[in-house]
């Protein structure tokens, strides 16, 4: 049953006029509620059909020129622009973005959670060390996949760099990692995983 808070925030969702934090929770919600998701596709679809019957006309040159105006410097202001509002089935994370990075008991050491698919028991993160950071051995609780973004990884006696991916059994051991110039990659890991309740904490 959906109630009526859940209601007027997925008609304010659509319209785009969330703040970024109810509408990042919002979106938290459309993906554990299906009753939801599709009360705002319904919804989607009505405001789709409702902006098609306004009538259409064309406005005067010089506020046609305004308007034009006005559009080119928001492009030149990009970071102003409010945040558009997305489909209930994507999310977007850009890479510049800093949010979401959490600093590991590990000095110099960072992960960042970007996807969590509970249902099917797994996690993306990105990983980042800071050059000469050490990360202690440990025994990996599940399987774990590793691909290699930017710099060096050394695992045992194997170096990997851009480009390169690693698998790790579930039960299997570590020895210490490191990373001479730092590093960044991403982590593929199972949602009981201790790096995967730390990002999500």
């Amino acid at each position: 049953m959906i109630h009526e808070q859940q209601q007027e925030q997925a008609s304010l969702y659509v319209l785009g006029t969330l703040a970024a934090a109810e509408r990042a929770a919002f979106e938290r919600e459309l993906r554990a509620n299906t009753e939801l998701r599709q009360f705002v596709r319904e919804l989607q679809r009505t405001t789709g059909l409702l902006a098609m019957t306004v009538p259409q006309f064309s406005p005067p040159k010089h506020l046609r020129n305004k308007v034009l105006e006005l559009i080119r410097e928001q492009k030149q202001t990009k970071e102003n622009k409010p945040p558009i509002a997305l489909p209930p089935a994507f999310r977007f994370v850009d890479g510049n973005q800093q949010e979401g990075w959490k600093q590991l008991p590990i000095p110099g050491a960072w992960i960042k959670l970007l996807s969590l698919e509970r249902e099917r028991g797994y996690a993306v993160l990105l990983g980042k060390l800071d050059p000469g950071v050490r990360y202690p051995a440990h025994v990996n609780s599940g399987p774990e996949d590793f691909y290699i973004l930017t710099g060096d990884l050394h695992i045992g006696d194997r170096r990997l760099g851009p480009g390169d991916f690693h698998h790790a059994d579930a039960g299997s051991t570590h020895e210490v990692n490191y990373s001479a110039e730092g590093c960044t990659l991403i982590a593929v890991l199972t949602t009981d995983d201790p790096l995967v309740a730390f990002a999500m904490s």
